[in-house]
């Protein structure tokens, strides 16, 4: 009885190892390779129809950059104009500040300046009050002193020297000024000039003429109304009147003007007698 044959189907020389065994591929798993790739296809054809549909599209888009690049142009120049502007406006400000400030300060010194001008003219003012009013003393004081002339001075029966020294007196406080001859500023030798010639005795107008005028005295025995003098005779270079006890009146210099003084602070160098 012959036995039945058993086909042999030829193996890969790998077979008998399981992980290079080609997997069997059931229904299932064709159903799924299927399916996808069913789905890939309609992907694709959805995106061909999409970048079909989207071919026309480019056209618009492109249109429209232009108007927004010119929208961004315009906004970019108002930027510039704007901030322009602002500059401007901020130099302008600094230049009408600068401007207030220099106002303000000439508006200060202006001030001050007016202030001063008229501090000074109050000043002025004030002194010729004072002035005037020192003046008016004077000529009072003169109108006194020649009434009471002949009581304070020991003179001749004549009256002639006690006139001389009233009207010397009554010129104490006036300004001494170098060629001043009256009837408020004296010098030395203008002074004593203008004192003779109340009494009619002419004398010469300088010192140096008057140191030899009249009859030379020694200073030991000089009486009221004789001209003292300082330096050389003929070569004096001031004069004064002696008045008595040990007293004499000039008009000194600048700044004291006309006064009484003592002959022991500045003793005089020789005299003369006119009356």
């Amino acid at each position: 009885m012959r036995e039945p044959l058993i086909p042999v189907v030829p193996m890969s020389h790998t077979a008998h190892i399981r992980s290079h065994r080609k997997p069997r591929r059931n229904a299932s798993t064709l159903a799924m390779r299927t399916g996808v790739a069913s789905g890939v296809l309609s992907t694709l054809a959805v995106a061909g129809a999409a970048g079909s549909a989207n071919a026309a599209e480019p056209v618009t888009q492109t249109l429209e950059l232009p108007t927004l690049t010119a929208d961004l142009a315009t906004q970019l120049a108002q930027s510039a104009d704007a901030t322009q502007q602002a500059a401007a406006n901020y130099e302008l400000q600094a230049e009408r500040d600068a401007a207030a400030a220099k106002a303000a300060k000439q508006a200060k010194s202006d001030l001050a300046d007016a202030k001063n001008k008229a501090e000074a003219k109050k000043k002025a003012e004030d002194a010729r009050k004072a002035a005037a009013a020192q003046a008016a003393s004077r000529s009072s004081a003169r109108t006194v002193l020649s009434a009471s002339a002949s009581s304070n001075v020991s003179a001749p029966a004549s009256g002639s020297v006690a006139t001389v020294i009233a009207f010397l007196k009554a010129q104490v406080g006036d300004a001494y000024v170098l060629g001043g001859t009256g009837p408020n500023t004296w010098d030395c030798s203008g002074l004593v000039q203008a004192a003779f010639k109340q009494v009619g005795v002419d004398l010469p107008r300088v010192s140096q003429d008057q140191s030899t005028f009249g009859t030379p005295v020694s200073l030991s025995n000089i009486q009221v109304g004789d001209i003292l003098y300082w330096g050389a005779a003929g070569s004096a270079y001031h004069v004064g009147v002696y008045i008595g006890n040990g007293q004499y009146l000039d008009a000194a210099n600048p700044s004291k003007g006309v006064l009484i003084q003592d002959l022991s602070g500045y003793p005089a160098t020789g005299a003369v007698r006119v009356l």
